[in-house]
């Protein structure tokens, strides 16, 4: 497999999020408030609820229905109700274009 180009870096708005489909893989993409952007997946592990949805605050984003926040960069939930970390999957910026590969997770 290799990176689908997803959105441009212009279509990210800092501290925000976007819900975005790879290979039948739903990913919720974000530009937090460093200018960083990650790739996570995008179903809130405590229930069926899209991720990209939530609220980006610093390198977290917290799930709107339950409050449930998991770290950008490790995918690990901060605090209940979710115990499970959503996969986190790395990415490349080529020039404007923002490339996801979900089949290639990013180590932490």
């Amino acid at each position: 497999m290799t990176a689908t180009r997803v959105c441009t870096l212009s279509e990210l708005e800092q501290d925000s999020a976007l819900r975005v489909e790879v290979d039948g893989v739903a990913i919720c993409v974000v530009r937090d408030s460093s200018d960083e952007v990650h790739a996570i997946g995008d179903v809130c592990t405590h229930g069926d609820i899209s991720l990209a949805e939530g609220f980006v605050d610093g390198d977290t984003i917290e799930c709107w229905a339950h409050g449930s926040a998991f770290s950008l960069r490790s995918g690990k939930p901060l605090n209940l109700p979710a115990y499970e970390p959503v996969p986190v999957f790395a990415v490349v910026i080529d020039g404007d274009d923002v490339l996801i590969d979900p089949a290639v997770k990013k180590e932490v």
